[in-house]
């Protein structure tokens, strides 16, 4: 009889409870050597995490979502040792009862988004750079596992998302009055043929790691590449810009000068792309953006590109 349930759709997954999977995991924990350690379910996350004592993790792919299991072990197994900061050490990968399992390192601190409040002007200003420098670590990484990741034809991908765009932003209820300017603006975006290189794709506060000792505080770890897939560069600062630096024009400056970028590249230009591959996002819901980021001083695309991914401390 099946430890774990089918979960063979979305909604049936979603139905499911990291508690009610308990006792499964806790099977699963026996048959694979780690029956001994104390399992405790992480809140956050779109699949199920659980601590297993205090050194290890053990993530979940359920049926629907088994895919994934190859980007994340492979892509992790390939930056592990090859970034400025801690990436998870895989210890094993496997299949019970349909699911897909990784154990990893459980990588020390806090999440930057339990940190944010409390870092001083300083600390984000120490901060900034480094992210910007492992960011640009990361999209250096060559490996065969890179090269395989999805999608086969970027260009084609960008045209895709493009085409859907203004249809996909109507069906989340997004208001006909940004609707409206969405085709203009997003025909006067230049995406060019840029290099293609290895993306985090949701490089945010919630998978980034902090420890704090007498220096102040310290990134400990990246986590969280089961999204990860091979594109533009640019399109890794659309969750950088509304998901690190939320607004902080000051912050992604340093940021964006970290990785790489000249002070003259940083303009309208640059802006107008981040916010363009916002829209081509596979997980692009700008109703909810518009909630929980900073209001643009004008109710147009222009001016909501540079409230979220302007660099100019004083333009606003």
């Amino acid at each position: 009889m099946p430890v774990f349930p089918p979960a063979a759709t979305e909604a049936e997954f979603g139905a499911l409870t990291r508690q009610g999977l308990l006792p499964a995991v806790r099977v699963l924990c026996a048959e694979i050597g780690f029956g001994g350690l104390a399992v405790t379910a992480f809140t956050d996350g779109s699949l199920p995490v659980y601590a297993l004592g205090d050194k290890l993790v053990l993530k979940l792919y359920p049926p629907v979502y088994r895919e994934e299991i190859t980007t994340e072990s492979s892509v992790l197994r390939a930056v592990h040792g090859r970034l400025p900061i801690p990436t998870p050490a895989v210890d094993q990968t496997g299949e019970f009862d349909g699911w897909g399992y990784i154990v990893m390192e459980r990588l020390p601190g806090e999440t930057l988004k339990e940190v944010w409040p409390r870092l001083s002007t300083e600390d984000k200003q120490r901060l900034a750079p480094q992210l910007g420098a492992a960011l640009a670590a990361l999209h250096r990484v060559e490996d065969p596992a890179v090269d395989g990741l999805g999608p086969g034809d970027w260009a084609e991908f960008v045209e895709t998302q493009r085409a859907k765009a203004v249809a996909r932003q109507r069906a989340l209820h997004l208001d006909e009055s940004w609707l409206a300017q969405l085709p203009a603006f997003l025909d006067g975006v230049d995406f060019g043929t840029p290099p293609l290189v290895l993306l985090h794709t949701e490089f945010g506060r919630e998978h980034l790691m902090m420890t704090q000792d007498a220096d102040g505080w310290h990134v400990s770890g990246l986590f969280d590449f089961e999204p990860s897939i091979r594109g533009a560069a640019d399109y890794e600062f659309v969750g950088t810009g509304m998901f690190v630096s939320g607004g902080d024009a000051d912050f992604l400056r340093r940021l964006l000068l970290g990785y790489g970028y000249l002070p003259e590249q940083l303009d309208e230009t640059l802006s107008r792309r981040f916010l363009a591959y916002a829209f081509l996002h596979r997980y692009s819901d700008f109703p909810w953006y518009l909630k929980v980021l900073p209001a643009p001083p004008a109710p147009t695309l222009e001016s909501l590109a540079t409230t979220w991914w302007g660099t100019d401390p004083g333009g606003r």
